[in-house]
């Protein structure tokens, strides 16, 4: 840690003392502080952009929005996606890409280590995916809450400053909204009316946005109101591999195959099938008052509400339950091992062996919202001295009510087999017909019900800036920040299978192996008479046509109401006794910050240095299995008894930063940059819920994952030069390279513990050992290049390119959570007084994503073309298309290497066709 402070002080030193040296060199103008990229306006834009670039001071980007609707992007992470060093993921963490993406990242890191800021503050958010919602997926903001017609600016902070709030080891993003006294006009009334068309669903549905923005004539009061309103339908036809397991040393099957010894092989295989509707609505209100010259107050309000109610299918071949790790079925002869992974086998069906399993899984009512109120003033106190101050609080809600859920016995004794090709689709089959429900019984009922995570936070900061103007001190900045932070997951009610009364009471089940079923007189989901009724439905007729391979496609499955009703019949939902305390959690942090910025100007030069200090105070609440005879033991869960454990920990980090700029000459532009930033462990790594996938039989291991309560913040010291060629107008060559030694950074190890688990063959439960992914602490570096290029071509066209390059390692040679080596952007436009029209390719490399199902997960490179065409048909109407996913690009996801696939998605195109007006 020393040795650390001490280059990161060397570093800040040598800086400023170039900068001393520099004040002997001509004067330019002053420094604005915003590097931008303008989405709008296209070339007047781009000039304007690179103005601003030309005076930054220090290293940023910015996207801006000049009228509502005009982004050809649908939320703010697909604006995001085009800036060099940023990267964006369709997920929010291992559950398959879809066609929206949802989490932004900088530099080659995890999305965790980017802060996302609203208007200079925290937001709190909510995920509408029930895993997301429980397990590990951070501190990073679903995007999918955002949609682009809130923003004024995009603020992209890649250096940090000591006024800058602390959180974004990285980088942060802010995201500035319009403020009601910016406007030229004293009335403004702008709305978009349009609709979008999902070629996978076949399916089009309605978008609505609007503004309405008064201010006086004396320009000191305004009033500003957002709205949008969007629907949209979304499927996604996969093929999943649900983890991998290895046949074990000594096992029958190693034993009469000893080449098959320590081979993996997939644990599941199937079509998976999903299918959404997403209505995302909310909207902003913003009001300013100016009493006088010297002050200004300001109230800003937000909502984004998402309902994402969403049906799962997955018709699977079952390996782990009939190789069952080498204790099971042996593969017929011939055989494929490649890569040590058993890439192609076939396996006879013997009678009674069961060789599927089908989940059918609805989610009628889940969903995610986001909200903030914040209140601001500033005070000029007078010519030197000024004041600002902010106070708010904000709401995040994940939520998932109910899970309605069947899962369903396949292929008993009819026999399996699979050929793996690398990341594309596999080859798969089942004996028996997947058309039809005829010889399907019932497996299972499962499924966390009354699931909600709510994310509260709530601050107060103030400001200040003496203007000091003596020599090379411009002025210093200094303030004072508190914020207390809470997500909790309250209750989680794991459903079970329930005999029904002739009253429609739950009475129990008979649990005994010899007499597993519903006591005399009673009804019991088991019964095939009881099963659904009003017939089936089968997947789309062109199910998987674009994924490749040869596997089941022509699959049945029951409605989301049938399976409603079932499970409203025949399941136990009772918030006490089916209480699993695993998956109840809560963490509760509060941040105390100070800082001290220093601004420096002199000729041919500009800068600040700072230092920002932080104390930040955790309480992390979660459950343990115990002994009934453990003081404290809740016992009134039928999972076994549980025991609140609290953990406490409280964290002191001095984070200094410096800034500078050198103008070597007219055209040319020299940035340097040093600092210490700091991110906090994700509030569900510290405290999240354990998720478990259980194994088919006593004597094999599950997987799962859960939090550690002991991980320490994430600390790093950063090195940023950026070297900028203004060589024509409206044009820039430039070139940037970045260091980031990590400390503490957050990976992933494994734990192994007991949990009782139940299925259909052992009602009556066995003790099972569970190989857990836990986050743990662990160092690492990163380092890369950022270049980018823009250039006008003749009078109406322009073309713009950048490329990423980023080589991240933890120590011990393994590989950092969300490193892509290659990310690249190429774009043109063409734009005259009536058309317009912009292409855009963004190409990502892999990535490891973590662990899931206790091995590797990366997702493999991946492609997006997106196009944009405007046509202005009056002054106050403009008619745009934009179309996203041109290239209609598969999602492919892999374990251990290439040769151990483990998805691959296709989500389809979309067309957005809006009439935007302004009045």
């Amino acid at each position: 840690m020393n040795c650390k402070k001490s280059i990161l002080s060397a570093a800040i030193v040598a800086s400023l003392s170039f900068a001393a040296h520099a004040q002997e060199a001509a004067k330019t103008t002053d420094a604005t502080d915003l590097d931008t990229i303008v989405v709008t306006g296209i070339r007047g834009s781009v000039e304007k952009s690179l103005d601003v670039k030309r005076e930054a001071k220090s290293h940023v980007d910015v996207i801006t929005a000049e009228d509502i609707g005009k982004m050809p992007d649908k939320n703010v992470a697909d604006s995001l996606q085009r800036v060099p060093g940023v990267t964006v993921s369709s997920a929010g963490a291992n559950e398959g890409g879809f066609d929206e993406n949802d989490r932004v990242s900088m530099r080659g890191t995890n999305p965790s280590l980017t802060q996302t800021l609203f208007n200079g503050h925290n937001i709190a958010s909510g995920d509408w995916f029930v895993l997301n919602q429980t397990g590990t997926v951070g501190r990073s903001v679903s995007y999918t809450l955002l949609p682009s017609e809130l923003v004024s600016q995009v603020v992209v902070h890649k250096s940090s400053e000591a006024s800058l709030v602390e959180g974004g080891v990285a980088g942060s993003v802010n995201i500035i909204t319009r403020k009601p006294l910016d406007f030229t006009d004293n009335l403004t009334t702008e709305f978009s009316l349009g609709g979008v068309h999902s070629d996978l669903p076949g399916k089009t549905e309605p978008q609505f946005s609007g503004l309405l923005n008064w201010k006086n004539e004396a320009n000191n009061v305004g009033v500003l109101l957002q709205v949008f309103s969007e629907e949209r339908s979304l499927r996604r036809d996969g093929q999943e591999l649900l983890g991998y397991e290895q046949i074990a040393a000594g096992s029958p099957v190693a034993v009469s195959n000893p080449d098959l010894a320590g081979v993996w092989y997939p644990g599941l295989i199937g079509s998976a099938l999903f299918e959404q509707t997403r209505e995302r609505k909310g909207g902003l209100i913003d009001i300013q008052v100016k009493p006088s010259d010297t002050i200004s107050l300001g109230f800003n309000a937000f909502v984004s509400k998402q309902d994402a109610s969403n049906y799962n299918r997955n018709y699977l071949l079952w390996p782990s339950r009939f190789l069952a790790q080498g204790n099971g079925q042996a593969p017929d002869p011939g055989y494929v091992v490649r890569n040590n992974t058993l890439v192609s086998a076939d396996f006879t069906g013997v009678a009674g062996t069961q060789y599927g399993v089908y989940d059918q899984i609805s989610r009628p009512d889940s969903g995610a919202s986001s909200s903030f109120l914040s209140w601001d003033a500033s005070w000029a106190a007078s010519d030197k001295l000024s004041f600002k101050g902010q106070a708010g609080l904000s709401r995040g809600t994940g939520k998932t009510p109910t899970q309605d859920v069947a899962e369903w016995n396949v292929g008993v004794g009819s026999g399996g087999g699979w050929g793996l090709n690398g990341v594309g689709a596999a080859d798969w089959y089942i004996g028996g017909d997947p058309s039809s429900p005829v010889a399907d019984t019932l497996g299972w009922i499962f499924g966390y019900q009354d699931v909600k995570v709510e994310d509260k936070e709530d601050w107060l900061q103030l400001d200040g800036e003496y203007f000091i103007d003596n020599g090379a001190m411009s002025s210093l900045e200094f303030g004072l920040r508190y914020a207390e932070h809470s997500r909790e997951s309250k209750t989680a009610t794991a459903q079970g299978p329930a005999c029904k009364d002739a009253s429609g009471n739950t009475v129990p089940f008979n649990w005994a192996p010899e007499n597993f079923n519903c006591p005399a007189g009673t009804q019991s989901p088991f019964n095939p008479a009881n099963f659904p009724t009003g017939g089936y439905s089968n997947y789309p007729g062109d199910f998987g046509s674009g994924l490749g391979g040869t596997f089941p496609r022509d699959i049945w499955f029951f409605s989301p109401e049938q399976l409603a009703a079932y499970n409203d019949r025949f399941t136990n939902r009772d918030p006490v006794e089916r209480n699993d305390w695993v998956g109840v959690y809560g963490i509760r942090e509060k941040t105390t910050a100070g800082y001290l910025q220093l601004n420096l100007e002199g000729e041919r030069w500009s800068g600040n240095i700072g230092v920002r200090a932080v104390k930040t105070e955790e309480r992390i609440t979660n459950n343990v299995f115990a002994t009934a005879a453990t003081p404290g033991a809740i016992l009134t869960s039928a999972f076994g008894p549980y025991l609140p454990v609290v953990t406490e920990h409280t964290y002191n980090d001095l984070l200094p930063s410096a800034n500078l700029k050198f103008d070597l000459n007219e055209d040319i532009v020299l940035r340097l940059a040093a600092s210490r930033t700091m991110t906090r462990p994700d509030y569900s790594a510290l405290a999240g819920a354990i998720s478990l996938s259980p194994p088919a039989s006593p004597g094999a291991s599950g997987s799962g994952s859960g939090g550690n309560p002991d991980l320490k913040p994430i600390v790093s010291t950063n090195l940023d030069a950026s070297f900028e060629w203004y060589f024509a107008p409206r044009a820039l060559l430039s070139a940037s390279v970045f260091y980031m030694d990590l400390k503490d950074y957050v990976s992933y190890g494994q734990v192994t513990k007991e949990f009782v688990t139940y299925n259909s063959t052992y009602p009556e439960g066995f003790l099972a050992p569970y190989v857990l992914t836990v986050p743990v602490n662990s160092d690492g570096k990163v380092k890369g290049v950022e270049l980018a290029y823009e250039q006008p071509i003749g009078e109406h066209f322009g073309f713009n390119a950048n490329y990423t390059f980023a080589d991240a390692e933890a120590d011990g040679g393994g590989d950092l959570v969300g490193t892509s080596k290659d990310t690249y952007n190429i774009g043109g436009y063409f734009e005259n007084d009536r058309f317009n029209a912009r292409i855009n390719y963004t190409f990502r490399s892999s990535f490891y994503s973590g662990l899931d199902r206790a091995t590797a997960f990366y997702q493999d490179d991946t492609d997006v073309l997106n196009a944009s065409f405007g046509f202005k048909a009056t002054e106050w109407l403009n008619i745009t298309l934009d179309a996203l996913n041109l290239n209609q690009p598969k999602l492919k996801y892999y374990a251990l290497n290439r040769d151990q696939p483990r998805s691959i998605y296709e989500n389809g195109r979309q067309y957005y066709l809006n009439f935007r007006f302004k009045f």
